[in-house]
């Protein structure tokens, strides 16, 4: 029997239910299909609470905040009819093939915290749900039976007996679309993006059921009208969000902006660009190229968690009082009248993950992961609006939150806290000796074996390995300049164009192609960024990677005033802390 719910939560209240229904007939272990000694060995090795107790009276649980090991076993047991009963999500309907001979559905709701109330699932959900219903092999029928509010039964014994339409969601997210075609060149006019659409399911349906699109009749004109207008709306919301410019003269051309081309690049939302163009940019009123205010690390993890691509994360059913009790815990303070809101959510799980702050409950540990999926991709988009601005300690500071995702650190922790199996106390003590020469990881991963044998004495050899291992996983860089024979500056004419190279060397050969991050959910490769920066301005940025021997070029634009200038080159890790680099560079303004 599978049992389908609407939530995790439900998936153990159910279990439980269940359980004591039948401890009270006195058939306590009626769903049991397996030897004593069997069940107790295979529930000795479950982690989560919940299930280690319902699976000793048959009863399974299973959803996505479980780990991957109790997910298995729970599988396992019940596709082999060692448990009879499964309590589940409705990812399950979808995820993995386990047809049982009876399906329950125990009810057509689910709590969405993004509208902050109850709302019916898919149609498609709760087909998949009931197809679940019938054994092949075993039945020549299955029985599912959906659990209902009687105002809605009409509607779902119409949708079992009768074909149920497919209507398209495009004008849902038409925004996006059309950007990355605009990015991509593939669309140059408002004629194009009509022309476009008539190319869509989205447009069939238009003409065979225009009702559902709110259209009074399918006639040619009235569609051309209504395709006509969306894509004025559409386009108009792009170009007020940055991402596309209307030609002047003819307003029918359309031209990608940096910031589109940035939303299409990353896969971002249009809205995600457009909020941090808006909050990367200079304060209103100043002139719009100065160089931007340095915003701080809590501001821009604030506008981060801000960003679109979080709205979706899932705040369930009275979590905002989980949410509140999390913020005492972590280092900055939150929005305490938007405890409900998926972005105070991804705002907690990040300082949650960065502060390595104990989890309230294991959804939070599937939310983290969900956060962290994202969060790489945003910051990486977030640092090229902040270069496009000009302002340096901004771009700089949403590199360094890429470090800290990926280390699952702040950036005031000790560094040494980042190897494993050192503590607190032991990277407190490694870092008084020799005049603290011990305290970064660059300084470390310079040393020989012997020598982190010997600082790391504290250790038991399996642990030192370990630690040895993680050290030589770091990356040790050479940078230099390339500048003219028998120059030590960089000679360009005022407001021309130049070019700086570059060399980059990988002096240790590195263990493998991923980075050393434990604490990240999942493989990541090893990036760097190049900025050449002004003072407080930012010149120029590029994205590398490092191999043994690497040659780069940065363009840059000299100054106008004749003079000698001294500007920076940064060397920044995405994924590192304490790696960071910085090189002088000189540059002659002369005629």
């Amino acid at each position: 029997t599978l049992v389908f719910v609407s939530s995790r939560r439900q998936t153990r209240l159910t279990a439980l239910d269940l359980i004591s229904f039948c401890s009270a007939d006195e058939r306590a272990g009626q769903f049991v299909n397996m030897a004593q000694q069997d069940l107790a060995e295979a529930v000795s090795g479950v982690r989560d609470q919940a299930l280690r107790h319902t699976l000793a009276f048959g009863v399974g649980i299973h959803h996505a905040g479980l780990a991957e090991k109790d997910r298995t076993l729970v599988e396992q047991l019940f596709v082999e009819g060692k448990i009879l009963v499964l309590v589940s999500t409705s990812t399950l309907a979808w995820g993995v093939n386990f047809p049982a001979h009876l399906v329950v559905v125990k009810g057509t709701e689910f709590y969405d915290g993004k509208e902050k109330r109850y709302v019916d699932f898919p149609i498609t959900d709760v087909l998949q749900m009931m197809g679940r219903a019938g054994r092949p092999q075993y039945d020549d029928h299955g029985v599912a039976v959906i659990l209902v509010h009687e105002p809605k039964k009409n509607f779902y014994r119409k949708f079992l007996y009768e074909p149920f339409p497919v209507e398209s969601c495009l004008q849902e997210r038409l925004h996006d679309h059309f950007n990355a075609e605009i990015a991509g060149g593939a669309m140059r006019s408002k004629q194009d993006a009509v022309d476009w659409l008539t190319w869509t399911f989205f447009y069939r349906r238009l003409t065979h059921n225009p009702s559902y699109y709110h259209l009074a009749d399918a006639s040619p004109a009235t569609v051309s009208d209504f395709l006509s207008e969306l894509v004025e709306a559409t386009v108009g919301d792009l170009e007020a969000a940055g991402c596309v410019d209307v030609g002047r003269e003819d307003g029918i051309t359309l031209e990608s902006t940096p910031l589109g081309r940035v939303a299409a690049f990353y896969y971002l939302k249009y809205e995600t660009v457009a909020l941090f163009a808006a909050e990367l940019a200079p304060p209103e009123g100043e002139d719009p190229d100065a160089v931007p205010p340095d915003l701080g690390t809590a501001a821009l993890l604030r506008i981060l968690c801000d960003a679109a691509e979080f709205a979706e994360l899932p705040v369930r059913h009275n979590e905002d009082q989980v949410n509140g009790l999390l913020a005492l815990d972590v280092l900055l303070p939150v929005d305490e009248n938007a405890l409900d809101s998926p972005h105070v959510k991804a705002h907690l799980l990040l300082q949650a993950h960065m502060g390595r702050t104990p989890l309230p409950m294991a959804d939070y540990a599937t939310d983290t992961k969900t956060v962290l999926d994202q969060a790489v991709r945003v910051l990486q988009a977030m640092v090229d609006i902040a270069a496009d601005a000009g302002g340096l300690a901004n771009a700089l500071g949403a590199m360094a939150l890429a470090q800290m995702v990926c280390q699952a650190a702040w950036q005031t922790m000790p560094q040494l806290l980042l190897l494993p199996h050192v503590t607190p106390e032991l990277a407190t003590a490694i870092e008084r000796r020799d005049g603290g020469r011990c305290a970064s990881l660059a300084s470390i991963a310079g040393m020989d074996d012997s020598s982190l044998h010997r600082i790391f004495a504290a250790l038991n050899e399996r642990e030192r390995r370990d630690v040895i291992r993680a050290v030589r996983a770091f990356p040790l860089v050479d940078v230099r300049l390339l500048l003219p024979a028998n120059t030590e500056a960089l000679r360009l004419a005022p407001d021309a164009e130049g070019t700086l190279s570059v060399a980059l060397s990988r002096t240790n050969r590195p263990n493998g192609r991923k980075i050393y991050a434990p604490r990240f959910p999942k493989p990541k490769g090893e990036g760097w960024w190049l900025v050449l920066a002004d003072g407080p301005e930012l010149l120029a940025l590029k994205r590398i990677s490092v191999a043994h021997d690497t040659r780069t070029d940065l363009q840059l634009v000299a100054p106008m005033d004749l003079g000698s200038y001294e500007f920076t080159l940064h060397l920044v890790s995405d994924c590192y802390i304490g790696f960071d680099q910085q090189v002088p560079v000189r540059v002659e303004v002369a005629l």
